[in-house]
């Protein structure tokens, strides 16, 4: 699938993964709506790419809607849907102070999973609504962002891993729904990526980190995530699967 003239639609875009897919996706000629719970953030981006900048709470089916169809309505059918948008606050299941509040985890699994599905199921239905792309009748793809801790899930991160093997298991159900409509569901696992959130630990503790990745040893980049976005777009045999980007990392 060419991107060039597309409706991409990229999700906490506002910053990190979700603003490098952003950039590249324009670079590459795709009409980008940039979605993030900070508007500010998200027309920032917006504006340096020549997209649009729209506020939306992922986990609001509401406000989800009304993302879409603005996005829609200047760019056409959303062909391309990129989930980005996710929180990652460690606690532990029992702590100094008792039980973890029900509440922390349900804010983790509404924006990173339901957020993710909310998403999917109005981009998808934008999709399946269009005409065929080319020959093969393509006519979308849809691609979630979880982590290599969904599958190697460490402590404090109990939240955090479930919703991310939340969004591992629903993208083989969606891939086999949409599969007959041309419309391709994949997820990507990334390990240690250099966003703000790893980059702004001491020092030395980023040093830790990246030593326990055995190639390359480093923070993967967040250009490397959104080039992958890419490929995953141009090459139509990807579908129904987790990509992890992880330089071979096994968490601890």
């Amino acid at each position: 699938m060419d991107v060039k003239g597309l409706g991409a639609v990229v999700t906490g875009a506002g910053s990190g993964l979700g603003a490098e897919t952003a950039r590249h996706l324009a670079k590459s000629g795709a009409k980008v709506a940039v979605l993030d719970v900070n508007e500010e953030a998200a027309k920032a981006v917006a504006a340096e790419i020549g997209g649009i900048g729209l506020a939306c709470d992922v986990a609001s089916a509401a406000a989800g809607e009304e993302a879409v169809a603005k996005a829609r309505d200047t760019h056409g059918p959303c062909r391309i849907l990129v989930n980005c948008a996710g929180i990652a606050p460690a606690k532990r299941i029992v702590g100094r102070d008792g039980a973890m509040p029900l509440d922390a985890f349900e804010k983790v699994i509404a924006v990173n999973l339901i957020g993710s599905f909310n998403m999917l199921r109005l981009c998808a239905a934008d999709m399946l609504g269009a005409e065929p792309l080319n020959d093969d009748g393509e006519r979308g793809v849809i691609i979630s962002t979880s982590s290599i801790a969904g599958v190697e899930g460490q402590l404090g991160q109990v939240a955090y891993a479930a919703s991310k093997a939340g969004i591992n298991g629903m993208m083989l159900p969606a891939a086999r729904e949409f599969a007959r409509s041309g419309v391709r569901v994949l997820t990507i696992a990334p390990g240690l990526i250099g966003t703000p959130l790893l980059l702004n630990m001491p020092q030395e503790v980023q040093d830790n980190l990246a030593g326990q990745v055995p190639f390359p040893s480093r923070f993967g980049h967040p250009s490397e995530f959104a080039r992958l976005v890419l490929h995953i777009c141009e090459n139509a045999m990807l579908n129904a699967d987790i990509i992890r980007l992880d330089g071979a990392m096994r968490m601890q």
